[in-house]
């Protein structure tokens, strides 16, 4: 390839792509679409890919998960299977964390694919509040090439499955995805579904009383905590029945009650300010993203969980709004025929990786041997200790002219670490992952003499830091981190920082029991031990530190994996509804035979539900079912048997739809396949936003022994039952009663009843 001039070597993927046609397989042609796309990304960037970086892009072609660390150029082994796969004329989308690095990688590889011929587009605006129209959506994912993020390609996936017609919908089948910063995106990321909401619901009043129902409990009487749940006992139970005056506290007839019960029980006893949540200076209560510690605007808690803690803070109730559309990450990255993911820290998770999403993970040797030394953590029992070791050490590294990065869990702490600088009158940047596009400019300068940087795991993640003039021979890039991080990779990333391609370096950890996993995930009696009421060797107290890590890894997959259950249930019905709306909207009507099945079996459950069937009832069924009009028949028909009234039910059904196919002409399939789709729609919009609901009310059937997922699965299959019930009756209903016509132009227009 190296001999060839430029237009020659554009001129492959022409080639490639015919001895494709002519029935070549990807891997028949992988070595030299390799070696094409690596002198294109030499002649374009002045990079040649590495052996290593080779080997990692082989990996990811392969659907494997490829851990790379940090600073081996997980950018530049991405341009090879991205360009093979996009030959196949195939979907071909690369996703990541944030919208700077979906935007950077799209205009810088892009230039190598379009010398090679192929299109790249990015599916995110720089700006958060820049909407893309349906149109730009269809030119964007009809590139050969597609950079993103994991939440706006999963949005774009729930809002291609809610457009009413199917030139609206701008996704193309998909075929290979390769995600950067794995781990972050389907293990930090995968607790959390993106769900859209629709219209606002009837706001409830029940908030604010349940919320002071909750503040009368007592722990241990009224209600157990473990872990992640809360329960009420029998005798909560009992005293909730006789707060609220109701009979049976589990009984279908007050759900609301238990719903608002168990949101506001979860509000107090789950959730903590400043570490799940912050209030605004505006007032407005905002989530932090457990993994980076980020303020999430505009992301609110489901179910009413969010207004239950609004409700718990005193706060105005922000409009409760009714989920549309759900999905978790683990549910839709499997939607993909081929994944492919790489991030610097992704072995540690190997197993839970190929246990859901079924994907191998494979070690890339570093280019160059790595040169960081990784200096034993320092274990402290209180934070002050641990704060004051930290920033002596920081300090006095600062002071021989070696760069520092100050890692930290949280934001708070971001900003405790800068206020102990400042008063040292040390010049420093703070960040703490709220804008990636300044973050990762100021992250590029944390290698250079003097530089000083605070930031949270997160901050500026995806960004080499390069050592300046003369920082190497002052031992490189210092990594300090303070406090325990939620799980060994967040620590491995914060290490990964120093020492990239071999570049010398150092890290340590300075940790204690009072930091925030110690504290959620340690032995009950924690304080007794930090205030030294207890005698702790030190060996105890590394192995209580580390032990609490190790269990809150334990429960965060546990998490993970309910998530993925209670999800399971919701997937098995989308893909069902979700197929169904393709066909209708791709041109498939409804036939006038299965109407007709439909009917038979709407009346047939109307006369089933009534043993004492009268004249108003039946009066009652065709008004709001067949026909806008009334006959003497129907009165008479009344003395007859039931499969008498069934026959005479269902002649008015063929007179009503008679009626419509003389209004609507040859346009009568498409017309019932439109009433069908808006049956459906809205019926599948009531089951997400029910479903959402009761995945917080099943968690207070814990107390009874009862496991929650099976619950959700058993009300989910009821659930559905119920909604496909709703869905024949509304077709018919749609169908037969709607107001519809043909115009002079020859289109339809319908009002649905």
């Amino acid at each position: 390839m190296n001999a060839l001039s430029d237009d020659e070597l554009s001129h492959q993927t022409v080639v490639f792509k015919e001895r494709l046609s002519q029935g070549e397989s990807l891997e028949d042609i992988l070595p030299e679409a390799y070696a094409a796309i690596c002198e294109a990304d030499y002649r374009i960037l002045g990079q040649f890919p590495y052996d290593v970086q080779v080997l990692g892009a082989i990996a990811l072609h392969q659907g494997m998960l490829a851990e790379m660390n940090t600073g081996e150029g997980k950018t530049l082994s991405a341009t090879m299977p991205l360009y093979l796969n996009a030959l196949s004329g195939k979907s071909t989308i690369l996703v990541t964390t944030n919208e700077y690095l979906a935007l950077r990688d799209a205009q810088e590889m892009g230039k190598v694919y379009r010398f090679m011929g192929l299109s790249v587009a990015a599916g995110v605006k720089e700006r958060a509040g820049d909407r893309i129209t349906n149109e730009e959506k269809k030119k964007i994912y009809a590139a050969d090439i597609v950079y993103t993020t994991h939440s706006s390609l999963g949005f774009d996936y729930l809002l291609n499955n809610l457009v009413t017609s199917a030139s609206d919908q701008y996704l193309r089948d998909f075929y290979y995805v390769i995600i950067d910063e794995a781990d972050s995106v389907l293990l930090d990321s995968a607790q959390t579904p993106l769900v859209i909401s629709g219209s606002p619901r009837v706001q409830s009043n029940l908030y604010e009383l349940a919320d002071f129902f909750v503040t009368t409990l007592i722990s241990g009487r009224d209600y157990e905590k473990e872990e992640d749940k809360v329960w009420l006992t029998q005798e909560g139970i009992q005293y909730a029945e006789r707060f609220f005056q109701i009979d049976n506290f589990y009984d279908e007839a007050y759900f609301e009650i238990n719903r608002h019960v168990i949101l506001a029980l979860r509000a107090h006893t789950l959730f903590q300010m400043e570490k799940e949540y912050m209030i605004t200076s505006n007032g407005e209560l905002q989530l932090l993203d457990g993994g980076s510690g980020r303020m999430m605007p505009g992301v609110k808690l489901r179910g009413g969980q969010h207004q239950a803690l609004e409700a718990k803070e005193k706060l105005t109730i922000s409009q409760e709004s009714r989920s549309v559309a759900s999905i978790t990450f683990q549910n839709f990255f499997q939607l993909f025929p081929k994944m492919a993911g790489m991030s610097g820290t992704i072995a540690d998770a190997a197993d839970e990786l190929l246990d859901v999403y079924h994907t191998e993970v494979v070690v890339i040797p570093p280019n160059c041997p790595v040169q960081r030394v990784d200096l034993a953590d320092y274990y402290y029992r209180d934070a002050w200790h641990q704060f004051s070791a930290a920033m002596a050490t920081a300090v006095i590294t600062h002071q021989t002219g070696q760069p520092v990065l100050i890692v930290v869990a949280t934001i708070p702490e971001t900003e405790l670490v800068s206020r102990r600088l400042v008063q040292a009158k040390i010049p420093h940047n703070v960040l703490n992952a709220n804008n990636a596009f300044w973050e990762a400019e100021i992250i590029k300068e944390a290698g250079q003499k003097n530089a000083m940087t605070v930031a949270t795991a997160m901050a500026g993640r995806g960004t080499d830091i390069k050592l300046g003039e003369g920082v190497k021979e002052l031992g490189g890039l210092a990594v300090i981190g303070i406090g325990r991080m939620v799980n060994t990779r967040q620590e491995r990333q914060a290490r990964g920082r120093a020492g990239r391609q071999g570049d010398p370096g150092s890290s340590r950890f300075f940790v204690s029991l009072q930091d925030m996993v110690v504290e959620k995930n340690g032995p009950s009696r924690l304080e007794k031990y930090v205030q030294g009421k207890k005698n702790l060797r030190n060996i105890h107290l590394k192995k209580m530190i580390n032990t609490a890590q190790k269990t809150g890894e334990e429960l965060a997959v546990l998490s993970r994996r309910q998530a993925m259950e209670y999800d399971q249930v919701l997937h098995r019905q989308r893909e069902l509804m979700y197929a169904t709306r393709n066909r209708l909207l791709d041109g498939g009507g409804m036939e006038k035979e299965r109407l007709m099945e439909i009917a038979r079996e709407n009346i047939q459950n109307f006369l089933a539900a009534q043993p004492e069937l009268d004249t108003g009832m039946l009066n009652r069924y065709l008004l709001d079912q067949i026909s806008s009009r009334l006959d003497r028949a129907g009165v008479e028909i009344i003395q007859k048997d039931k499969d008498s009234i069934e026959k005479y039910l269902m002649g008015r059904v063929e007179e009503s739809l008679q009626e419509q196919e003389e209004k609507t002409g040859e346009m009568m399939h498409r017309f019932m396949g439109i009433a069908a789709l808006k049956a459906i729609d809205e019926a599948w919009v009531e089951q997400v936003d029910y479903l959402q609901q009761m995945q917080a009310a099943v968690s207070g059937r814990t107390m009874a022994q009862r496991n929650p997922v099976f619950e959700f699965q058993k009300d989910g299959f009821a659930a559905f039952q119920k909604m496909k019930r709703t869905i024949m009756s509304n077709i018919m209903r749609n169908i037969l009663l709607s107001d519809v016509y043909t115009d002079e132009k020859g289109q339809l227009h319908i009002l649905l009843p």
